[in-house]
């Protein structure tokens, strides 16, 4: 069973074992990276259409979004202690969210851990889906333009995927998530 484990819609753990067997397949792999991602938090969040979008869902979404790259980008097994750590690296990665840089321990606290643990955001900020990506007077955040950004850093990392050596940091530590990701589908 374990074998045939969906990772997506067109990859199982059989499937993903073989291509990194292979070496190099770097293009087929990030592909299923990207496709991975994609049906797991980019798809429904587009899918839902305008009507039925909420910036709250979109920002859940996007924070499970940052923790998961975040977690290929540097090989954890997973983000278990290492939660606030992730948004923190991941910020200071991505420079469209270079307002966010004094911001990131209240971000986590007040944003991510409020939504996800509390169901709203705490301590006065705010979700929006107009508006600039972040007004730090008010505290404000607009989900969508922040979700088109971490999509965009799935994009990012996907290319330096293909454009890295096979043995590099990069890719171990991509194969090291990988192979916890296989581990938990058994």
């Amino acid at each position: 069973m374990p074998d045939t484990t969906q990772l997506s819609k067109n990859y199982t753990v059989a499937k993903y074992r073989k291509l990194e067997a292979a070496q190099r397949p770097k293009k087929e792999i990030a592909k299923f990276f990207v496709e991975r991602f994609t049906e797991r938090y980019i798809t429904p969040i587009n899918a839902a259409g305008r009507k039925h979008k909420h910036g709250f869902c979109t920002m859940a979404v996007s924070c499970l979004m940052i923790e998961a790259l975040e977690s290929f980008w540097c090989g954890w097994p997973d983000t278990k202690h290492r939660s606030a750590l992730a948004f923190c690296q991941f910020f200071q990665r991505t420079p469209a969210f270079s307002a966010f840089l004094g911001f990131v321990p209240q971000f986590y606290e007040n944003v991510r851990c409020g939504i996800l643990h509390q169901a709203e955001t705490t301590g006065g900020w705010h979700i929006q889906r107009e508006g600039d990506l972040f007004e730090t007077k008010s505290l404000t955040i607009n989900a969508t333009k922040f979700h088109r950004v971490v999509k965009g850093s799935l994009s990012a990392h996907a290319k330096l995927l293909i454009s890295s050596a096979w043995d590099s940091e990069r890719w171990r530590n991509f194969r090291k998530k990988m192979e916890q990701v296989c581990k938990n589908c058994s």
